[in-house]
């Protein structure tokens, strides 16, 4: 059995992570991060060894995440913790942070980085309200947002979200003829990309919605960033 666990990087919902793995007692945990983003956690150091546009949406997501009272990536340290608890192994399946935004970069078109940038600053700005109104869109009709992701940033969805679901779909596939309990920790905007990948084995859900804090706020994945940005155009 696999379980997906959608999570939002920016959002208070360690403990109910911890919560899960605890509960499901998997032999792996897996975490949507490669070596280098993993040390940069673990060692507190979170500018070494990983790209300046991957530093770039780390502030931006530190500065969001400091409207909801946590820290980016809390929900991952907070995942390898509970895996030590358990006795679990802890697994990387995420691609490596330099070869997806050098990639990212290569590909993206003149429009698109200067529309990213440019909504990246207006992000910095918008209040916890907006955004909680923004995730309530996003909750209410995530194809929609995913579709409109795709129209207006092509690259960065085929990059920072096609390219990565099936990637960690294929670890989690090679993982599970390994193991038979498995809890993935994975931004909830790649949840519905790698369940089709992931459709001819067991494989449960947890969505973001259901580690919401404060009920009723909604919470969205780490893809939500570049739909909210798309939204303030």
């Amino acid at each position: 059995m696999i379980t997906l666990v959608g999570v939002g990087h920016v959002f208070a919902i360690s403990e109910n992570v911890k919560g899960i793995i605890r509960s499901k007692l998997p032999q792996v945990v897996c975490l949507e991060l490669d070596p280098g983003r993993y040390r940069a956690l673990t060692q507190k150091d979170r500018t070494r060894k990983v790209p300046l546009q991957y530093r770039a949406l780390a502030y931006f997501q530190s500065r969001m995440a400091d409207k909801f009272g946590s820290e980016v990536g809390d929900e991952m340290l907070a995942a390898a913790e509970a895996a030590q608890q358990v006795g679990a192994k802890v697994a990387l399946i995420d691609m490596d942070a330099g070869r997806v935004f050098g990639l990212l970069w290569k590909r993206m078109s003149l429009r698109e980085k200067l529309h990213l940038l440019g909504g990246a600053f207006v992000g910095l700005l918008v209040s916890r309200e907006t955004v909680e109104r923004e995730v309530d869109k996003y909750e209410g009709n995530e194809e929609m947002y995913l579709k409109a992701l795709g129209k207006e940033f092509p690259t960065i969805k085929s990059v920072l979200i096609d390219d990565r679901d099936k990637f960690m779909a294929e670890r989690l596939t090679s993982l599970s003829s390994q193991y038979g309990s498995i809890v993935a920790i994975v931004g909830d905007g790649h949840i519905p990309g790698m369940l089709g990948y992931l459709k001819q084995l067991e494989v449960e859900a947890v969505r973001l919605k259901e580690l919401r804090v404060e009920p009723p706020k909604q919470q969205a994945a780490q893809e939500f960033s570049y739909s909210f940005w798309y939204q303030n155009q």
